[in-house]
């Protein structure tokens, strides 16, 4: 869980947080929305929950503009890896990774399983 407007700052005041978090097609999609620091939060939420249930933490070998958040063409979220990210991770031995993406005017969260 996060506030929307810690991100929406982290974005204005930062220069390359946005790249470093986010990959081009998460920017792509998020520029897109009229709120669209409600879908970075989100997203970041659950780049965040990802890492905290691989149960390791953030680890040497992935970046967080690796991991991605997609939606289907029912607009269910999906999170994808990308880069050298997909080796790392996949020495963990995970079969299917859910994610589920919450967000309001100022709060945004997430929820992701793993299953090995």
């Amino acid at each position: 869980m996060i506030e929307v407007e810690r991100i929406a700052a982290k974005i204005g005041k930062e220069s390359g947080f946005r790249e470093l978090v986010f990959s081009k097609n998460e920017i792509d999609y998020c520029e897109a929305k009229k709120n669209k620091f409600q879908h970075y939060a989100a997203r970041f939420a659950a780049k965040e929950a990802f890492f905290k249930a691989i149960g390791t933490g953030w680890l040497e070998g992935t970046s967080f503009n690796e991991l991605e958040i997609t939606n289907t063409d029912t607009g269910k979220p999906e999170l994808v890896l990308l880069g050298s990210t997909i080796k790392t991770i996949g020495m963990l031995g995970i079969v299917k990774i859910s994610v589920s993406l919450s967000h309001i005017k100022k709060m945004a969260s997430a929820v992701v399983i793993i299953e090995k």
